[in-house]
């Protein structure tokens, strides 16, 4: 007896929906967890003020001081440490054809000051008139 003969062979399919649900899920999972830092590469503990918000400007050139004194502009470590290379490297990094960016300062608040004295003076001879020093806000 064959019971199979007017069947016909059906062929077997992988069920797509609960994979496509477990990746969905996993994929949720990752972006809530994901963490973005700003500045890579250098851990800076910035400096507390009570100031008000300033707006946000279109082009800025980002320099980061470690509490070791280390230097880095637009996320590239400078590793000479004196005047002449800091403004070298900020007159790299002015993009073309654009108005002078604003030199956004983030030194760790256990920096020298002599460090934060020479990206201030290497910005004067790079030709960046435009300063401002990044703080966090003080926690009530």
């Amino acid at each position: 007896m064959n019971f199979r003969r007017n069947r016909s062979q059906e062929e077997p399919e992988i069920n797509l929906i609960p994979l496509i649900d477990v990746v969905l899920v996993i994929i949720i999972f990752l972006t809530l967890t994901t963490t973005f830092n700003k500045i890579s590469g250098m851990e800076v503990a910035l400096p507390t003020a009570e100031a008000a918000d300033t707006p946000e400007v279109s082009t800025e050139i980002n320099v980061a001081i470690s509490s070791t004194n280390e230097v880095m502009v637009a996320d590239k470590m400078i590793v000479d440490q004196s005047v002449g290379s800091i403004a070298d490297a900020l007159s790299h990094a002015v993009p073309a054809g654009e108005q002078l960016p604003v030199v956004v300062i983030n030194a760790d608040a256990k920096a020298a000051h002599q460090s934060v004295v020479n990206v201030m003076q290497a910005a004067q001879q790079a030709g960046l008139a435009h300063i401002t020093f990044a703080t966090r806000q003080v926690q009530n």
